[in-house]
């Protein structure tokens, strides 16, 4: 696989989308940008290679044209010189290398354009790992903030819970009552209904006790002399 293709999904790569996709956004970030510095160095020895490459075709071109140029002007003088052998050598020269420019005219065109994808990857891959520094910290206090507020829904359900523990046990304690309710309604059934006339007996009986010990008390008292 050619440098090009390996760093292909780095340029591809939307790097908002893969944190709006992380389970841990935080862990994310972090692997996310140790990935980055590495590719970042990769990168840079291979743009080492490729820069040096287009620099180089570059070189060839310029030196290609400014060999046609100094054989045009050759050619030049020899005709005025009146060397019309010595015009067409130089003249012969020239085409060949006009030819030959177009070959290298073709390879400075691919090199510029690896060396062009190699800056905008650097470009890309500086840039997301600066964004990445500047929003870590960002990140994890919206992951710190998000998990508290999930400890929060938590204790919030365990409340609601708990709430419907009460409201059951206002159920059984209403339930409760109503068995004791019914308990007591059915002992003061149970109870035997009150015979008055014995009462009544019972109250004079005790009436003519209270007066027989009187009767006695004075009688013992008369005979006593007091």
């Amino acid at each position: 696989m050619g440098i090009m293709d390996r760093f292909n999904d780095i340029l591809q790569a939307n790097i908002y989308e893969l944190i709006s996709k992380a389970e841990d956004p935080d862990k994310m970030v972090n692997q996310y940008i140790l990935k980055l510095n590495n590719s970042l160095a990769e990168l840079k020895r291979e743009m080492v290679d490729i820069v040096s490459e287009e620099t180089r075709a570059r070189r060839l071109v310029d030196e290609n044209e400014a060999a046609i140029r100094r054989f045009d002007g050759l050619s030049r003088k020899a005709l005025l010189a009146g060397n019309h052998d010595d015009t067409r050598v130089f003249i012969t020269k020239k085409q060949q290398l006009a030819v030959k420019a177009a070959t290298l005219q073709a390879m400075y065109d691919v090199a510029h354009g690896n060396a062009q994808k190699m800056r905008l990857l650097h470009d890309k891959l500086v840039s997301d790992i600066e964004f990445l520094n500047i929003r870590r910290e960002a990140v994890r206090a919206k992951v710190a903030v998000a998990s508290t507020q999930d400890k929060i829904n938590q204790i919030t359900t365990k409340t609601v819970g708990s709430a419907g523990a009460m409201g059951a046990f206002d159920q059984l304690e209403e339930k409760a009552n109503r068995m004791l309710d019914e308990a007591v309604a059915m002992s003061e059934l149970n109870q035997r209904p009150v015979d008055r006339t014995k009462a009544l007996e019972e109250k004079y009986a005790k009436a003519g006790s209270d007066a027989t010990v009187e009767r006695e008390f004075l009688k013992l008292k008369e005979e006593m002399g007091l």
